[in-house]
Parts: C-alpha cells; structure tokens; sequence
C-alpha cells in the first residue's frame, strides 16, 4: 500500500501547487496566514517542540511573544512553499534583479567564481531553495547535498525544481568521493549547516545552547583548500522580495583562529549562521529538532 500511500500524497502536493501557481501574490499571503493560525493554534503539528525551541532560545520572552513568533513560523514555511512553485514560472535570468536584493554582491560572487573551490553554508532558515534557485540563475553550478525523500515521486518533483538552473543535488549516503573530486575540480558546495550529528559529532554552542554539528562541513574547507561562506536569503516583507546576504567568509589561507582546527571553524560558523538568524528570527525552522543533551565528556568539555 506505500507506494499508493506516496503517489496520493505527491498528488494532492502536485494539485496544492497547480492551485497557488495561478493565485495573486496578495491572495496567496492571506491564505498563508489563515494557513499558518490553524497550525500553530488547533492543528498544533510539532507544538512540543516548537514551544521547547524557543522557550530555550528566548528564555524572555512571555507566552504571546512566543505564540506570535510561532503563527509567523508558519506563515513563513507555508509562503516559502508557494514561492517555491511560482519562482520557475516569475524567476528567471531576466528579472530577478526584481525579486532579490544582492548588497554585496561584488565581494561574494568573486569567491563563487575564483578557480578555488568553495563551501557555501547555509541553515533551515530563510527561504534557502530560492537562494539556491537564484543562484543557478547568475549562472553559477552548484553541488548540493541532501538526504532522499521516502516519497520518492515527491523527491523526484523536488529534484527537478533544485536541478532546474543547474543545481546538482547528491545523496549525503557514500557522497564523499564525489564531493571531494568536485572541489577538486574547484566546484562550488553548497551544504545546510543545522543538521543533528548524533552524539559523536562536533559540539559547539549554536544560538547559546549545545548542538552536535558533522565534522565533514570543516573537513571540506580545511582539507580542500576551500574556503567557507555563511550565506542567507530572507524575504522581505512581501513575497518574492528577498535579500541574499552573506555573514562571513573563512578562507584557510588567510590569518585567522577560525581555520585552526575543526573545532573552531564548526563553532565559528554556527555563529555567522546565528548571526544571520537574529535577522529574521520567525523564518527559522523552529521546529526542527536541533538542540539535544549532549553526552556527558561533551556536557563537561562546553560548560567549562
């Protein structure tokens, strides 16, 4: 039954998306916010968690700050989805200038396009699949990894839409040899920074409370010479406004405590990745589960 179970889910998927590519932006807003109150208030998916997020985050904050910060979590990620099916349609190579706001742009796109390899590091915040969207649209390729969907005909759809402008995505299962023959070949990484490592990971501080971090993200930068930029795409306000925007580069060849040791360079951008959080808290993924109990040589090692 699984695989009628998946193709039932892709099309009521494929027919919520046919649906919000023919709505007006203002229409689709309205509906996100309608969307986002159900969730966060009766429906109430992953409340537990959310709640336990943000009452660690925002220690502060009072019951409605957090409840507010909740429905616009939703509203972000329900908006996100209909700017994910209207950017092949109203993006493109012509216009996006129109949609994305790119500060600066000069210092960046110069590290994305030396013969170096690069990292590029970004979170679940944001609307991270239109920055990488965007950037197949300036015509720069990039190798993306990413863990498969169960549902395999929604993974497919996925897939096409990264694939679309010359993303090229690769399981993270077995991935290492090819990624390390990309940055060889002076290719550019693109990799999502706050996934849960498990217990023998990297522990370092990440918005002031521990989270484990895979070693393999600095293991890129130091042993390839590639060096590590901390990037964002925000929206701004309204949909398919955004703000591409990047907190900070570390570069191996340069002086700096960041690229003595894997270490350094985890803590070091889970900082840049907190800093570009601080900038739009409520387009973080708060209800991803980030932040675990750590084992108890690493509780000792993070509390001295």
């Amino acid at each position: 039954m699984q695989p009628l179970i998946d193709f039932a889910a892709y099309l009521i998927v494929r027919l919520f998306i046919a649906v919000v590519q023919v709505m007006p932006e203002d229409r689709a807003d309205a509906m996100c916010h309608q969307l986002a109150r159900l969730l966060s208030g009766p429906v109430s998916i992953r409340r537990a968690t959310i709640e336990r997020n943000l009452t660690r985050v925002f220690p502060e904050a009072t019951e409605a700050e957090r409840a507010a910060l909740r429905r616009a979590m939703w509203h972000h990620l329900m908006l996100m989805i209909c700017e994910i099916a209207w950017a092949p349609r109203r993006l493109h190579r012509c216009n996006w200038k129109e949609h994305v706001d790119f500060p600066n742009a000069p210092a960046f796109l110069s590290r994305l396009l030396s013969r170096r390899p690069t990292v590029l590091v970004t979170g679940h915040f944001g609307n991270f699949e239109i920055g990488g969207y965007v950037t197949g649209l300036m015509g720069l390729s990039t190798t993306t990894i990413a863990r498969r969907l169960d549902n395999a005909y929604l993974h497919d759809f996925v897939a096409e839409f990264r694939g679309a402008k010359g993303q090229r995505m690769v399981d993270k299962e077995g991935c290492a040899s090819e990624v390390d023959r990309h940055l060889a070949a002076g290719g550019t990484l693109s990799l999502l920074a706050d996934q849960h490592a498990g217990t023998k990971g990297c522990w370092v501080e990440f918005l002031g409370h521990p989270a484990s971090c895979h070693k393999a993200l600095a293991l890129f930068t130091l042993s390839g010479d590639a060096p590590m930029a901390v990037a964002y795409t925000i929206r701004n306000q309204r949909p398919m406004q955004f703000t591409m925007g990047c907190t900070g580069v570390a570069d191996p060849r340069e002086p700096g405590e960041e690229c003595k040791g894997v270490r350094q360079l985890t803590r070091w951008y889970n900082d840049r990745l907190a800093e570009a959080i601080r900038l739009a808290p409520e387009q973080y993924w708060w209800m991803h589960n980030r932040w675990r109990d750590p084992p108890a040589k690493q509780a000792k090692r993070l509390a001295a």
